[in-house]
């Protein structure tokens, strides 16, 4: 697959995929429940498949925004995951403050619930593993 633009589409979706795995398996674990579907969904007063289809349109969006804007940051760098690493940590700033924009913005939003801490490192540890992947799909041979 050489064109760049379907490339980068694909990798913010098996990306998105990954993530939400993680997040799942994680909170069979004990780490807190994290649904950002269902969260995106209870927000905007909207049915759970428009918070899906809003989670997979982030991840797109996040894995476009890696090839078109950050990937160039990160010539010096070798290693692809590394790369993943630092653009996961980018990421996961990005939606940390959106979440906390929508929460100002939409009374609706729910609270995350559970330890704060975990919550704040489920969000690094789902967006490092969201951007290993897209930073491998893109960069892969």
């Amino acid at each position: 697959m050489n064109n760049k633009f379907l490339k980068s589409i694909v990798a913010g979706i098996i990306a998105t995929i990954a993530m939400t795995v993680l997040t799942v398996i994680s909170g069979k674990l004990g780490m807190p429940k994290m649904e950002p579907p269902h969260m995106l969904a209870t927000t905007l007063g909207a049915p759970v498949v428009v918070g899906w289809m809003m989670h997979f349109m982030i991840g797109v969006s996040f894995a476009l925004i890696y090839t078109y804007v950050i990937s160039g940051w990160f010539e010096k760098i070798n290693s692809v995951v590394l790369k993943g690493v630092v653009f996961g940590v980018i990421a996961a700033v990005m939606a940390k403050v959106s979440m906390t924009i929508m929460g100002k913005m939409f009374d609706t939003m729910p609270a995350p619930s559970g330890n704060m801490a975990l919550v704040l490192m489920g969000l690094v540890m789902g967006h490092i593993l969201f951007g290993i992947v897209v930073v491998w799909f893109i960069h892969r041979k």
